[in-house]
This record gives structure tokens, sequence and C-alpha cells, in this order.
């Protein structure tokens, strides 16, 4: 058994062995990749890729960024693992910077966004049976949470809860940017209500700043939490650190992972003073959740955002991206809309996008169709004016060609 993996095997060679040995939970598209560079890729043959998908809102400082790649190796030869019964320079560190770059309080850390809103979960019901014996969440439907078994119910779709019944008890469905349907959803036995600043694998649908003001003065009144999914729009990838923070609201909760780490897995939720003492001993835990080594990452993460500015960044090449799709819509009838934040784009079309997006992979671009007939675009907040005029350029030939 061969277990040296910089070796240099064919992109059949590979599918080969994902078709022997790999559980089929994914379709991969047939290209092997084996290395990157800022917002470029590269596959085994050699051929090279625009990554507008940054592993799916991952990669947000780009690859192999030479500051995080630093980070990492120093501290990997310095501590990896402790376990949380002990205390680490990092973690502290890590909760200190999320902390004070939003509402205060605290944050738990995990290793993914499943886990950072399960966390939520939990949070919103030990709160909610300390106050007045209530459990249920609200959730909006075409949201995604995540796998687990709790967030996939959390999940407003049923695409993705179908075979996996009984679901728990314990949610309760309204519509997106419609704060009537939240409220008929609200019971005596409401704790929270969780929602996405930007719906992502909804479709990259916005919500309208009416329907998040209202959703924060309706928790207010009713006395309920108001918890806010972060995990792919979170941490720059709207030209601000947090997605809620353009509408002027402040969730009582919030859960982030993705682009936190760069690449290196971890998750977090962050949660208001109020609520910091919730959480007891017992309560809840994760063995692998904030190790100096991925909190070390994130940390570095934090670090290359301010020190390059890519908070600006993305709101600029992001309004590049959105203004160069716009002008195209008006070309071709075959694009219906643009719609997004920062470099959170969706591009919707009149027909299915899986074609689409196929044509600008043959061409040189990384991008994933969500839902039947959107195109997301998510490159990494380093992305660089010249190489959103390349990405442009390719999507304009895809147009021509389908």
């Amino acid at each position: 058994m061969n277990t040296d993996p910089t070796g240099h095997l064919s992109t059949g060679e590979i599918a080969g062995l994902y078709r022997r040995y790999v559980l089929t939970t994914y379709s991969p598209t047939g290209v092997a990749l084996a290395r990157g560079r800022g917002a470029w890729v590269w596959d085994v043959e050699g051929r090279r890729y625009l990554d507008c998908l940054s592993g799916i809102a991952v990669t947000g400082v780009g690859h192999a960024h030479p500051t995080l790649v630093r980070a990492i190796r120093r501290q990997a030869g310095r501590l990896m693992h402790t376990s949380n019964l002990f205390f680490h320079e990092p973690q502290a560190r890590l909760a200190e910077a999320l902390a004070t770059r939003s509402m205060g309080g605290g944050c738990f850390f995990c290793n993914s966004g499943a886990e950072a809103n399960e966390a939520l979960i939990k949070l919103a019901r030990l709160w909610g049976s300390q106050n007045g014996g209530r459990w249920r969440i609200v959730t909006m439907r075409n949201s995604f949470h995540g796998r687990t078994l709790a967030t996939l119910t959390a999940t407003g779709q049923a695409k993705v809860q179908r075979g996996f019944e009984p679901l728990p008890d314990g949610f309760d469905y309204a519509d997106f940017n419609d704060l009537e349907s939240v409220k008929a959803a609200i019971t005596d036995r409401t704790a929270a209500v969780l929602v996405e600043a930007i719906q992502g694998e909804g479709g990259i649908v916005p919500a309208t700043e009416q329907f998040l003001t209202g959703l924060r003065r309706l928790c207010t009144e009713r006395g309920i939490l108001l918890m806010m999914d972060e995990v792919q729009c979170g941490l720059g990838r709207t030209g601000r650190w947090w997605a809620w923070q353009a509408y002027g609201v402040e969730p009582d909760a919030f859960s982030l992972a993705k682009g936190l780490g760069g690449g290196f897995p971890i998750g977090a939720i962050v949660v208001a003073p109020g609520l910091t003492q919730v959480f007891q001993p017992g309560n809840h835990a994760s063995t692998f959740g904030g190790t100096p080594l991925a909190c070390t990452a994130a940390l570095a993460v934090i670090r290359i955002i301010e020190d390059e500015g890519l908070l600006e960044n993305a709101r600029q090449r992001g309004e590049q991206f959105m203004d160069g799709l716009r002008g195209l819509q008006k070309r071709h009838a075959a694009l219906v809309e643009v719609r997004g934040r920062g470099l959170m784009i969706g591009l919707v079309l009149d027909r299915p996008a899986q074609p689409f997006e196929a044509r600008l992979r043959e061409l040189g671009l990384l991008a994933l169709a969500t839902g039947e007939r959107v195109l997301r675009f998510l490159p990494p907040l380093t992305i660089r004016e010249r190489e959103v005029e390349r990405a442009l350029r390719i999507i304009a030939r895809a147009c021509r060609d389908l």
C-alpha cells in the first residue's frame, strides 16, 4: 500500500482509487487538483484554473498564503493538540479577537460549520430550559445549516432531509424575507430564531434590511434569541467581518467556520455577554475544538485580512465582479439576475446551471451551481482587479458558447 501523498498519479488513477475506496457522498467533477497559489489552482496534469469557488468560501486568503503557511509550520513544530483540559494561548487570543470584532461576549470552538450550528441549537435549548421551558427553534425555508441530524432538520430544504426520517423534533419553518411568516411560526415554546443574512446554498439570496431589522425587533419583543449562521457569509466574505453588520443589527449569538482557518478546519460560535454563562462544564464539548494549531491558523487569517485591507478589497472587487456580470446580463438573455454582497455572488440563469459550470471549468474557471439555476462565485478575498477581469472574460465566452 502506497501512503505517500506526494506521488504523481494521473487523474484517472486517482479517480479509480476514489471509486474503489471513497464513499460516494459527492460527485467529483473529474478534475484532480494538486496545488494552489493565491487565486489559482493547478491539476495533476498541470492545467491552471482561476479559483472563484475557494473550496466553497474556505480559502478566503487564497491558496498557500505565506503568512498562513509560516504560522501553521511554526505552531506544528511547537504544539498541535492539548485537549481543552488545559489553557493555551492561541485559543485565548482567538476568542479575544473574535469577540472584540463582533459584540463582545465569549466563544466556543469546534471543527466545522455543522458543529457550530449544533452548538447554537444546544445553546438555545439550554437557555430555553432556563427561561420558561422553551425549546423550539424557527428556521427559514431554503436555508442550509449542516448535515448532522439536527442541522439538516434545521435546514429548510426537504431534499437534504429525505431518507433520514424520523427527524428530530423542535424546528418550525418560516419563509425567508417574510416577517409575518416568522411571527406565525413563533409560539410560547419558541426559544430562538436561526437565520442566514445571505442564504448561500439556497442560491445567494440576501436578506432585506426590513426583514432583518424587523426580526431583531421581533425577537427582542418576544424575549427569544436571534441566532445567525455566518458560516458561509462571515469573516469578510461580504466586505465586512460579519454579514449582519451591513444591516445595523446585532444577534445574540452567531456561528462561523469555513473561512476562519483559511483551509485548516475550525468552527466557532460567538455569544453576546448576557449568554456567556449558559454553557457550564459538562454541557458541551469538542475533543478537537480550538486546538493550538487551528487557532494559530485562524489568528493568521484575521491578521492577513486586516494587514492587507481585504475587507475593502472584497467590497471593491465584488462591485467590479457584479457590475461586469450585469453588463453581460444586458447582452445575454440567459442571464436573469445578479445578486449578492461583496465576494458572495450569485448569477441566476433561465436554465439549469450545471452545464454552464462545466463549460467554465473547461475554460479554466472554477465556480459552483447551487440550486437548479444559480451559479455561485466565491473567489478569495485576495483576488486582484485583473483576475476579476479574466473571470469576466471567461464567463463572457461561456455565454457565447452556450
